[in-house]
């Protein structure tokens, strides 16, 4: 008898743990989703924005012979890059967000990345050019970003297509292609992030 009673009590010890089990495990993805919601649902509240870098190029940094002017000569987005540019956009419109502000450094693979967006005209922006070749300009134009992130009213969704170098400067993170890091302003002028998505 005793074996009888034993047998069933280690069974259902076994199922509560197998449920328990499955339970906190299933909880973690919920959790990320509803912080990913709460991140792209900020964008509709002033003072926030969300910061990408570029989508996949493959290489670091440009060419000797780099110019501005000629996409030629600049390391530009693969194949792959442009998809998940486009990708990208349909995350954006997914979550609610059918147009936005967009602001992008004048280097090929973000402009090019801003634009598969399709979010709204591109507004280049200098303040956020990489300065992965001239180190001496990465605190200027933190700065001037800083500043301009402040000012600006942002009366609708702001996306900021920039650099890795750009991202870590003011906020030390370091992000994927794609990534999207999202931040806001202070009373005190001060740019905290409230969180990042990955689109890789």
């Amino acid at each position: 008898m005793a074996a009888t009673i034993f047998a069933p009590c280690c069974y259902h010890v076994r199922m509560y743990r197998v449920l328990l089990a499955f339970v906190i495990f299933s909880m973690v993805p919920l959790q990320a989703v509803a912080d990913d919601d709460a991140l792209w649902q900020s964008l509709n509240t002033p003072g926030h924005f969300a910061i990408m870098r570029h989508a996949l190029a493959p290489g670091t940094g440009d060419p000797a012979e780099f110019t501005l002017d000629d996409c030629r000569t600049q390391r530009n987005l693969s194949t792959e890059g442009r998809v998940q540019a486009a990708q990208i956009g349909a995350r954006f419109r997914a979550n609610g967000i059918e147009s936005a502000e967009v602001f992008s450094s004048q280097w090929c693979r973000c402009l090019e990345t801003a634009e598969l967006l399709g979010l709204g005209t591109v507004v280049e922006f200098p303040s956020i050019n990489s300065f992965f070749r001239n180190r001496e300009y990465r605190d200027p134009q933190t700065s001037e970003l800083q500043e301009w992130l402040t000012r600006h009213p942002a009366d609708k969704p702001t996306i900021l297509v920039t650099h890795q170098v750009n991202i870590t400067a003011l906020t030390g993170i370091f992000p994927a292609s794609g990534e999207l890091v999202f931040v806001r302003v202070t009373s005190d002028g001060d740019v905290p992030v409230t969180g990042t998505i990955r689109t890789d």
